[in-house]
């Protein structure tokens, strides 16, 4: 007789409801899925899902619930899971749809990609979830809070010069805008102030802003983005995993000699990570000589400008990522060997 050995509860997370799949790995490593339900994304379905997950599975083997990482969506789940003492692994979104296409599933629903989710559970060795410190959310919301008065004061900026360059601009419109925009000034200061207290707040993470910020072209703002959005590197295990996670991996189409489409970004990833390495790696190729060089090299082979900025883009991001890890400064002198081999190669 078969002998359950893993239990899994994969979940598909949407705004409103959670679309739940039960699924069970036996001793001789054959996968088996059972149940289905829909619950409300609300702390009742929650404890309904519980529930629900207690009496479809075995008490003596533990249930790991996984889902993948869908926005903010799945936060309020995995808040109350970990809460509770359950096990917890959330995936990022590209591992599951890598892992989707190798199934040989036709339709792409939420019953489906609940049931892919907790294949990838049973098949897997997942780590545990750990909501992340109170510092990573605080700087999470206010980054974005300021990434967003700063897009409303570019569309006020460019409304305003729109009126004043009309032929008869209406003088009491105009006065408005100026006062929205000096609004908004006021309020990204106010949010820059905050992000930087919070980071002096914490020594261990004001040390890893320090080192960070120690790379030509990044400053706090993009310190404070990038830790953020990773929660400090917590679910980062590589520099390909964190590339991929910020939508800056190649993506390549070809088959036979017929179909060859141009290497390009997925940007099926962070949007926020991506938008903040733009202007450092733009600062980078301006002001130091092993980021200048990347570029030039990469702009005489394709002639692509923007192009070689997002590979810039990927090597500052993982810059960041093992300066992190490492704990170690920024270091002109130690990238002597590499400039030149890069200069060479150009």
């Amino acid at each position: 007789m078969k002998r359950v050995v893993k239990q899994v509860l994969g979940v598909d997370v949407a705004q409103k409801e959670l679309v739940v799949c039960l699924g069970r790995m036996h001793d001789d490593w054959t996968p088996e899925l059972y149940g289905r339900k829909t619950f409300g994304n609300t702390e009742k379905g929650f404890e309904a899902m519980v529930l629900w997950a207690k009496k479809m599975t075995e008490g003596a083997i533990t249930v790991r619930y996984v889902m993948e990482a869908t926005g903010v969506y799945h936060e309020s789940l995995a808040y109350f899971l970990e809460g509770k003492g359950y096990q917890v692994s959330i995936v990022l979104p590209n591992k599951i749809s890598n892992y989707f296409r190798t199934l040989d599933v036709k339709t792409v629903t939420d019953k489906t990609a609940s049931e892919a989710i907790a294949r990838f559970g049973l098949e897997r060795k997942l780590d545990c979830w750990k909501r992340p410190k109170e510092i990573f959310r605080n700087l999470k919301q206010l980054t974005r809070e300021r990434d967003q008065v700063v897009g409303e004061r570019t569309m006020a900026k460019n409304q305003l010069h729109a009126e004043e360059t009309e032929a008869c601009p209406n003088k009491k419109s105009v006065a408005r805008i100026k006062v929205r925009i000096k609004l908004l000034n006021k309020q990204e200061s106010e949010i820059k102030v905050e992000i930087a207290v919070l980071i002096k707040q914490e020594k261990e993470v004001a040390k890893s802003v320090e080192v960070i910020c120690s790379i030509p072209g990044v400053g706090l703002l993009t310190a404070a983005t990038v830790l953020a959005e990773t929660n400090g590197f917590e679910l980062i295990r590589n520099k390909r995993q964190l590339t991929s996670y910020a939508g800056l991996d190649i993506k390549e189409k070809q088959s036979g000699t017929s179909v060859k489409g141009k290497p390009k970004i997925s940007k099926k990833g962070n949007r926020h990570l991506r938008k903040a390495m733009h202007l450092p790696a733009l600062a980078a190729i301006r002001h130091e000589e092993r980021f200048k060089s990347i570029f030039i090299r990469l702009v005489s082979k394709h002639g692509i400008k923007m192009k070689a900025a997002v590979a810039v883009q990927r090597k500052l991001l993982e810059l960041i990522y093992i300066l992190y890890k490492t704990n170690s400064t920024y270091d002109n002198g130690l990238q002597k060997e590499e400039i030149h081999n890069e200069k060479k190669a150009a």
